[in-house]
């Protein structure tokens, strides 16, 4: 079991330990102003991430837990994640970013950044901040990974752990649970309530970011769409989700299309005759889809059945 503690500014911090005291915050980015370098493999999903301010504070001041990394431009972020950025505007979150990176971005130029997305965040008021682990570098600008088996990790576990009891609450993964791969660590057996930002991030990046009908890869036109709507399934995750250009997604929702369980895509006769169009819909009839390639995050046929029979104007 791992931990990583990262480096992070006090106002994003602090804006978002406001944010949670006006209600639950499930979901956050941590971002990083330039892409982090590859995949993220500091830590396994479901491991945690701690926040540790820089000096003169030099305290461990909340958490989450790891879920996904993607590099998203910074609008998308922003749209995907809003406030849940630390920062109040997309303004904010550019002023923010464009400093650290300090390469004076345009103000028009929509730049990628690293998005590391954590599910149950935590934060902690003064009175509860832990200091910082007595091997930390004065040197370390980014952050450190410590083994939670070992002296100084096993301390610092224990002072989270003591912290976390009440506000992370042990809950079974129950049988057929599949959303996203991996699992969770033994010091803290939970499963972290997955919001929409990383649910619409987890499935653009295992559909390689492209419709999974059309092959559309324009980024701003895609959307996540839920199979079986939130109301009926509230989780998200991978199976119950597909890619899909905007438009196509809105008829998916209405029931004008529909995928069968061996990934064809149908269209209902009532685009015609409800409104008298719909060729080029017409003209993907019978396309096969493109689905990832693991079977872990492709369409779940119990969803895709559900669909057809309950929403497809067939």
């Amino acid at each position: 079991m791992k931990a990583y503690i990262a480096v992070t500014d006090k106002g994003w911090f602090e804006h978002l330990r406001i944010l949670s005291r006006r209600g639950r915050v499930q979901q956050v980015n941590f971002w990083t102003p330039r892409k982090w370098g590859g995949r993220f493999g500091v830590l396994d999903r479901g491991q945690p991430l701690l926040f540790k301010l820089k000096s003169p504070d030099n305290a461990i001041v909340g958490g989450g837990f790891f879920e996904h990394y993607s590099e998203l431009p910074i609008s998308l972020a922003w749209q995907a994640f809003g406030e849940k950025n630390g920062a109040s505007s997309l303004a904010e979150i550019r002023k923010r970013t464009a400093r650290l990176r300090r390469d004076h971005p345009r103000p028009w130029e929509d730049y990628t950044i690293g998005c590391i997305l954590l599910a149950e965040p935590f934060f902690w008021e003064e009175k509860d901040w832990i200091p910082q682990p007595e091997n930390w570098a004065r040197s370390t600008q980014r952050g450190k990974g410590y083994d939670l088996r070992a002296e100084i990790g096993r301390t610092l576990w224990t002072q989270v752990f003591d912290r976390l009891r009440g506000t992370i609450v042990s809950e079974p993964r129950p049988a057929g649970w599949l959303d996203l791969p991996g699992g969770y660590g033994d010091p803290v057996p939970v499963k972290p309530r997955v919001g929409q930002g990383i649910f619409r991030t987890v499935v653009a990046d295992v559909y390689g970011r492209q419709c999974a009908v059309t092959r559309e890869k324009a980024f701003t036109a895609l959307e996540a769409a839920h199979i079986r709507p939130f109301k009926e399934e509230p989780r998200h995750y991978v199976r119950n989700g597909l890619l899909l250009r905007s438009d196509i997604h809105k008829l998916f929702d209405a029931g004008y299309v529909t995928v069968t369980p061996d990934y064809h895509f149908e269209v209902s006769d009532h685009i015609h005759t409800d409104f008298d169009d719909g060729e080029h819909y017409y003209e993907l009839k019978e396309t096969k889809l493109w689905v990832p390639e693991s079977s872990e995050h492709r369409p779940g046929r119990e969803h895709l059945v559900w669909h057809r029979e309950k929403r497809f104007r067939g």
